[in-house]
């Protein structure tokens, strides 16, 4: 039986909307929205999904804005804009590297420690709100697949810690 256009319109649309990348972001935005959600709630009103790229590379240490591109796979224009707008905020602050004067440090502040430790809270919370409704295994074997296919697709814009079992 033939198909009509109509048919294979909504074939290739179906297609396009239900795919892998399709529901990585699905899945990606509902998370980033929950974290904000759980942020604000603690009192972070103004952190929003793009300081993500940030603080999601920052980690406890002192950082290179060019270190901080390159794992966010950003421009060091942009990663500076996002910068000044959280040392703005009080989350971090910048610093003359001491080995290279024309390079700057990024350190979290207390504010932005605090952030980090509320951060992690609420991506606690976030995945008990998911395994309670897809189930804990399920979740737990979906975070395992996705960092089995980090390491076999040598997706080398990962901090190494991502990617350890």
């Amino acid at each position: 039986m033939t198909k009509t256009a109509a048919e294979n319109n909504q074939a290739i649309a179906s297609q396009l909307s239900n795919n892998l990348p399709r529901l990585l972001r699905e899945l990606s935005r509902d998370f980033d929205r929950r974290i904000c959600e759980g942020l604000s709630a603690r009192g972070h009103i103004d952190i929003r999904t793009s300081h993500s790229t940030v603080l999601g590379n920052l980690g406890m240490g002192d950082v290179r804005v060019t270190e901080l591109a390159r794992h966010s796979q950003m421009t060091q224009q942009a990663m500076g804009k996002i910068l000044r707008d959280l040392e703005r905020l009080d989350y971090i602050k910048r610093s003359i590297d001491d080995s290279d004067k024309r390079a700057k440090e990024i350190q979290l502040t207390e504010r932005g420690r605090v952030l980090a430790q509320d951060s992690l809270e609420v991506v606690d919370q976030t995945c008990d709100h998911y395994a309670s409704k897809v189930g804990a295994q399920q979740l737990e074997d979906l975070e395992h697949n996705l960092r089995s296919a980090v390491q076999q697709l040598h997706l080398h814009n990962l901090p190494a810690s991502w990617t350890d079992p």
